[in-house]
C-alpha cells in the first residue's frame, strides 16, 4: 500500500476538521498528519479511512474514531522518551501516534490475530520504538513497568488497580470507565505510593469492552 499525495491531503483536511472539534495540542495535529491511517482499516473499508469515525476491523474490534484518538493523546501529554504502556493495540493506529510523538511504546493485545497484523504494520513502518505483546491487558506489563503513561483503549467495568501499580509517581492513567454505552474518560495521576491519586472526568465516550484472557 502507498502513501500518496491524496492521502496526505486528506489528513491535512482531517487535522482541519480536528482543530475546529477543539483539538489544539500541536504535536498531536503533526502526528495525525504523518501516520497514515489506511494502512491500519480492512480493505473493505479503507475509502472511509480519513473520515472522523470508528470503523470495523477484524474480530468485531474497531479503529478509533480519530477524535478519540487525538483527545486520549492529548490527555496524556506525551513527551519524547517517555515509556508508555498501551492496553489494546486493535488495529495499531494509536500505538503508531504515539510512537511519532517520541515515546518508547508497549502495547498489548489479547488477541491473537490483531497483535500479528499491528506487529507487520510497525515493522513495515520502521517503528523501532513501538514493540506489542500478546498478553491480558488487565495484567500490564510488570517487567517494563514503572511506566511515564498509561493508555487503555477499551472500557473498562472499573479502573485495573494492576495499572495503577504499575504507574510512576506524577504519571497519569487515561482510561474510558464504565459498564454501559457509554463510558467517562478519566484521567488518573499518581501523587504518592500510598494510593494517592487526583482522578478528573472529561465526560462520555463509547469504547469496545476490555475482556479479562487472551483469544487465539
Amino acid at each position: 500500500m502507498q502513501d500518496t499525495y491524496r492521502h496526505k491531503g486528506l489528513r491535512r483536511r482531517l487535522v482541519d476538521e480536528l482543530q475546529t472539534m477543539g483539538i489544539q495540542d500541536e504535536k498531536v495535529l503533526q502526528a495525525i498528519a504523518t501516520v497514515p491511517r489506511h494502512f491500519f482499516f480492512e480493505r473493505t473499508f479503507v475509502q472511509f479511512a480519513y473520515e472522523n469515525a470508528a470503523y470495523p476491523i477484524d474480530k468485531n474490534q474497531t479503529i478509533s474514531q480519530p477524535y478519540t484518538v487525538a483527545f486520549q493523546t492529548t490527555l496524556l501529554q506525551v513527551k519524547k522518551r517517555e515509556k508508555i504502556l498501551e492496553v489494546g493495540t486493535g488495529s495499531g493506529y494509536q500505538a503508531a501516534v504515539l510512537g511519532v510523538l517520541g515515546a518508547r511504546v508497549y502495547s498489548v493485545e489479547r488477541i491473537k490475530s490483531l497483535y500479528q497484523s499491528a506487529k507487520v504494520l510497525f515493522e513495515a513502518l520502521g517503528m523501532r520504538n513501538v514493540r506489542n505483546y500478546y498478553r491480558d491487558g488487565h495484567k500490564g506489563m510488570g517487567e517494563f513497568a514503572p511506566f511515564d503513561k498509561i493508555l487503555v483503549t477499551a472500557a473498562a467495568k472499573e479502573i485495573p488497580i494492576k495499572l495503577l501499580e504499575q504507574l510512576k509517581i506524577g504519571g497519569f492513567l487515561v482510561i474510558p470507565v464504565g459498564k454501559g454505552r457509554q463510558q467517562q474518560m478519566l484521567r488518573i495521576q499518581k501523587t504518592s505510593e500510598d494510593n494517592e491519586y487526583i482522578e478528573e472526568n472529561f465526560g462520555g465516550f463509547s469504547f469496545v469492552p476490555m475482556l479479562d484472557g487472551r483469544e487465539v
